[in-house]
């Protein structure tokens, strides 16, 4: 009985292209010599997983070994993409070649050594067979075919630049070097609804490109990129990345949004009367890519700053339809403490811009920097900043009293308050809010562990508004009291923390950069604060502040004797704190004898304020030369480090999201016909 129903089960049929493939890993030619072989071929739906674990599962001799048949099926892959117009094949040919060229860099990891380029084309028909792919590429993205053809046209280009984690010894590249396909890219994201199914993976792939050998040789993507003065392009750019920005702030902002009841205001209160709150984790699964792609533009495209003030109706980013992209554009973000907010939207309804965005984005970013890959994307945050700050016609936007705009600024939550969302009631200077999240940024990262590179960089971000506003006079309507308490903080705990920073450290090139800020505003603050009173607030707050300047000056003293490794910082230090120095020391006797005279305990800030104004005559001050100049951002060689180590990092990331699973047969059949 038992010998029946074996005999009568039916074994489940084998896949006619798993035949092929193991004739093909086996050295065979598949084709038993008939001519139309391939044509049949290529009509059979392609495995990706068997074709992907075959491969994988081949020792590196064996690899080695079967490099002609591999070459005669990447050739014959190229041939179909090249001159047969049937969809089917070429979706079947693109999707074995993603599998070969991912599955053959794969078996090259640590000191595995072999020319993957001769296994997988040959070395005698590379040029040509890669210029066949690379005008096939271009002609699938460029010209009207189906969606699933676009996306896997790049997403095998997504194989190629995440092939390895050092980009520039990806020698493959030099190919799409030589055969570019940045025009077609662009091409995408200047249409709309191609942008917004490819829009994502096409920006990921610019990104890659650009970064290959861009310090050994003439790059041309890096070229291409600087000189692109089509704004419908570069809006294109940066709506993509304008829409992954607010989906991630949107979604960091929907936990806050929810209306919490009393029962749930209570758990809240006596969690955190038990337990001290902490940050939310703001930096969890970032998308690198995303901000090395604005980087790029902003620093490499002039044009693209114009692009960063486009005003944009607030609206939900699209949502592309199948097939999905071929990198995961999702983005994780942290969960924020729950506050009771009455169910308000903490995002603006009001139009608003790349830039405005992307400051919400640095606001939640920023809030942590307690690991190393946290700190590795504040500092690239920053640097954006710094590269915005410096242009001419970005400083010109982010004052202009006629174009203000609602932020929405995060903060994180502290032992000593609870967590905030501050949004600004009405609309204000972008510069404004831009100094807010400075401020913010100095204020709440004052600890043991201290981040220097990152205060550095928010210190120049400032000095380089506080110099354009000098250039142009510009009198922006801030509460400046706010930034001079946050330098002051600064400084206060470089005095308490000494004995454990200095070591580590060289806090006094920060404090330098502090003084001369404040030397900025001594100087040429009558030319640039709201009004006289202002300035007259910032000799109130230097008088008041005195024994933080003076400890400050006595600390950097210590460190200029002979031998000591700081000397050089120490006596530059020394040296920008004589004007501060000269103004307490003017102000103080006649703040001391006013109370003297008048015989007061005590006096108020009116009164000081008072005296202020009436001793500015005697006043006399060291002039100071290049306070309003800085030293202009270049990527090389200061950032070469940091960069090469990013696109290493970027690099992985894409790579683990790129989806190779076999397309539905049926979904692409049905997307064909409604085509045709």
């Amino acid at each position: 009985m038992a010998t029946q129903q074996t005999t009568g089960e039916k074994k489940p049929l084998r896949e006619k292209v798993l035949t092929y493939y193991d004739l093909i890993l086996k050295g065979q030619d598949p084709s038993g010599k008939k001519i139309q072989f391939w044509d049949e071929f290529f009509l059979l739906k392609s495995n990706v997983e068997y074709l992907s674990q075959k491969v994988r599962v081949l020792s590196v001799q064996e690899l080695v070994a079967l490099k002609k048949s591999f070459n005669l099926l990447f050739r014959k892959c190229v041939t179909v993409l090249q001159v047969d117009d049937n969809n089917i094949r070429n979706i079947n040919a693109l999707q074995t070649l993603c599998v070969l060229m991912r599955a053959v860099f794969m078996k090259k990891t640590g000191d595995i050594v072999f020319d993957v380029i001769d296994v997988l084309v040959g070395i005698d028909s590379a040029e040509c067979q890669m210029r066949n792919l690379g005008e096939s590429l271009n002609k699938f993205l460029a010209e009207d075919y189906p969606v699933s053809l676009k996306n896997l046209a790049l997403r095998l280009l997504l194989v190629l630049v995440t092939a390895t984690d050092n980009i520039s010894t990806n020698v493959f590249l030099e190919y799409l070097m030589m055969n570019s396909v940045f025009e077609s890219l662009m091409q995408i994201l200047s249409v709309p609804e191609m942008r917004d199914h490819h829009g994502y993976d096409g920006v990921v792939v610019v990104t890659m490109l650009i970064n290959y050998r861009k310090y050994e040789a003439a790059n041309p993507y890096v070229i291409k990129l600087s000189v692109l003065d089509d704004e419908i392009a570069l809006n294109g750019f940066g709506c993509v990345i304008s829409s992954v920005l607010t989906e991630y702030n949107r979604q960091y902002s929907a936990p806050i949004e929810q209306p919490v009841g009393f029962l749930g205001q209570l758990t809240s209160l006596v969690s955190n009367m038990l337990v001290p709150s902490e940050s939310p984790q703001a930096a969890v699964q970032i998308n690198e890519a995303v901000l090395l792609a604005l980087y790029q533009a902003v620093y490499l495209n002039r044009t693209f700053i114009t692009i960063l003030t486009h005003t944009r109706s607030p609206s939900q980013p699209p949502t592309p339809t199948a097939p999905a992209p071929a990198v995961d554009r999702s983005l994780p973000v942290p969960t924020p403490p729950a506050t009771p907010d009455g169910g308000k939207s903490l995002l603006p309804k009001q139009p608003t811009n790349l830039l405005g965005t992307f400051l919400t984005f640095s606001s939640i970013l920023l809030q942590n920097t307690k690991d190393e890959r946290s700190v590795f994307q504040a500092r690239l945050c920053l640097i954006i900043l710094m590269c915005i700050t410096e242009d001419q016609f970005a400083n010109a936007f982010l004052h202009d009293p006629n174009m203000t705009f609602p932020v929405t600024l995060h903060r994180a939550s502290l032992l000593h308050r609870k967590v905030k969302v501050e949004r600004s009631l009405q609309c204000v200077p972008l510069a404004s809010s831009l100094l807010d999240l400075m401020v913010e940024f100095m204020l709440s990262h004052l600890s043991r562990n201290f981040r220097i590179e990152l205060y550095s960089k928010s210190l120049g971000i400032v000095h380089r508004i506080l110099c354009y506003q000098k250039r142009c006079k510009v009198r922006l309507a801030y509460n400046w009291k706010e930034l001079w308490s946050a330098l002051v903080n600064i400084l206060k705990f470089f005095i308490s923390s000494e004995d454990h920073l200095l070591p580590k450290y060289n806090i006094f090139k920060v404090a330098d950069e502090i003084a001369k800020i404040f030397n900025l505003f001594i100087t040429y603050g009558d030319t640039f604060l709201p009004n006289p009173t202002t300035y007259d607030e910032l000799y109130y707050e230097l008088v008041r502040m005195h024994k933080v300047f003076d400890d400050l000056f006595a600390m950097a003293q210590r460190h200029t004797t002979p031998g000591s490794e700081l000397r050089e910082s120490a006596q530059r230090l020394s040296s920008n704190l004589v004007n501060i120095c000269s103004i307490t020391a003017h102000f103080r006797p006649k703040v001391d004898a006013w109370m003297a005279t008048h015989q007061v305990a005590s006096i108020t800030p009116e009164q000081v304020l008072e005296v202020v104004r009436s001793n500015y005559d005697t006043l006399t001050l060291k002039l100071q030369d290049n306070l309003d100049h800085f030293e202009k951002y270049a990527e090389k060689p200061k950032e070469m480090a940091f960069f090469t180590q990013l696109v290493r990092s970027v690099a992985a990331e894409i790579r683990d999201s790129i989806t190779l699973s076999s397309l539905q047969q049926m979904s692409v059949l049905t997307e064909l016909a409604a085509i045709s």
